[in-house]
């Protein structure tokens, strides 16, 4: 972002300075929610979460090389005094996104976000510079900050959206003004706080109910949410992506060429198109058709977005494929819902493999009163798969596994030290079980 002074940065947040004379303003030249990750010039963002108050480390933030601090109540050190921090931020996201006049295409869902963003901006490519949020910003306190990186050159704006519970996604909507909204599926994630998937995917249409009227709702034919969705579009052009025959994007096949890569061939109404990725697995071709639906929302021809994929890099632990010692390592452990782990499972049984095939397994959270009945469909399901080993991880699976679930990571790594070359193995659970570490 291009260096902000800090009276500037006051006026636009409706924030008090203190600490920092008004003649002499600080620049500003980046972002932090974590003192630890502060950079000289950062604004450190307090945050007041569940378990951590960001404002008990402002000191450190400003210690660190934070220029100054955005914060509720006083702090010690030169701070940006505000009512409420979301609100403060949505200004500054709305301030900047005034000045954009081109298309931004909102992103939500339970599954595939991350990755559809990432295909969405490679199918987009050939329009020029696209911008699009970086890793995991998708919140209240960091999707704004993707605004202050517009530039003269920006073709179109991809954003993704995360959602915990109502009103969030019409929160983020309010000031990333999407003109096009893409939702992945309707899944499971958050039923816990949410009650319901119904009530998922009402939550998920604060997306399509942002749009203009004229805006264009991207969405999954064949989730069985569909009509619901389609509702909410009201009168607005829908676009439909899926495996089915009626869809707008129908996907035709989607084969791995080896573990490098995967084959998908689909049509766009008659059009045929093609795509190789960079990644695995059957489920990760929805988010290849949303995708090109995106990009001919945008007019690009099928086959030209799909070119625009070869070269996208998804970020790690998202069916990753490393080796260790001859081992080849599929992780899959950023996030765990009933589709990705099904989608993970049935990818990794299929993959070339010389040796033997294992499997370590973490519980999927946030399911409600879907948990029993996902993870026993899952536990079916890997029963059929014919992997010679499976070690679960979790105390859900105690409750409603296939076996008894490993108690730690440590115990983790001495179930599979005696891998050899040609072996594989599968590592997929939520993110919260850290399975990652078992490489360690």
């Amino acid at each position: 972002m291009k260096p902000l002074a800090t009276d500037e940065l006051a006026d636009i947040v409706h924030g008090r300075l203190v600490g920092i004379p008004p003649k002499s303003p600080v620049r500003v030249t980046g972002f932090a929610t974590d003192q630890r990750e502060v950079k000289p010039g950062d604004l450190f963002i307090a945050i007041e979460g569940a378990k951590v108050d960001g404002h008990e480390f402002a000191a450190k933030a400003i210690a660190n090389g934070a220029a100054a601090v955005l914060a509720e109540r006083p702090v010690d050190g030169p701070h940006l005094l505000v009512e409420r921090v979301t609100e403060a931020l949505a200004l500054f996201g709305n301030h900047f996104r005034d000045r954009f006049s081109g298309p931004v295409i909102g992103i939500t869902g339970s599954a595939g976000k991350t990755t559809s963003k990432e295909f969405l901006s490679g199918a987009i490519s050939p329009l020029g510079p696209i911008l699009k949020t970086q890793g995991n910003r998708n919140t209240e306190y960091t999707a704004p900050l993707l605004w202050a990186e517009l530039q003269s050159d920006t073709a179109a704006v991809v954003v993704e959206m995360a959602m915990r519970g109502p009103g969030q996604i019409a929160h983020l909507a309010s000031f990333s003004r999407p003109t096009i909204g893409l939702i992945t599926n309707i899944g499971w994630s958050h039923l816990s706080e949410v009650g319901s998937r119904l009530g998922i995917a009402k939550a998920k249409c604060e997306l399509i109910d942002a749009l203009p009227n004229r805006g264009i709702a991207i969405l999954p034919a064949d989730d069985e949410f569909f009509q619901v969705m389609a509702g909410h579009a009201g009168e607005r052009q829908i676009y439909t992506f899926g495996w089915s025959n009626e869809c707008d994007c129908r996907l035709v096949s989607a084969q791995p060429l080896g573990w490098e890569s995967t084959e998908i061939t689909g049509f766009f109404a008659d059009i045929p198109w093609r795509a190789e990725i960079q990644t695995l697995g059957r489920h990760i071709a929805s988010n290849v058709a949303a995708a090109i639906c995106g990009a001919a929302a945008l007019g690009l021809a099928p086959q030209e977005a799909a070119d625009g994929l070869s070269d996208v890099e998804l970020p790690p632990m998202r069916m990753q494929v490393l080796e260790r010692n001859g081992v080849k390592v599929l992780l899959d452990a950023y996030n765990a819902s009933p589709a990705s782990m099904a989608g993970a499972i049935e990818t990794f049984a299929t993959l070339p493999c010389e040796g033997k095939r294992f499997a370590i397994l973490g519980q999927m959270n946030e399911l409600g009163d879907e948990s029993a009945r996902a993870h026993r469909e899952l536990a079916s399901l890997v029963q059929s798969m014919h992997l010679d080993s499976v070690a679960t991880f979790g105390p859900l699976w105690r409750e409603y596994g296939l076996q008894e679930p490993v108690e730690s990571i440590a115990e983790l790594r001495k179930l599979f030290a005696d891998l050899e070359p040609g072996d594989a193995i599968l590592i997929k659970g939520s993110r919260s079980l850290e399975l990652e570490k078992v490489l360690e």
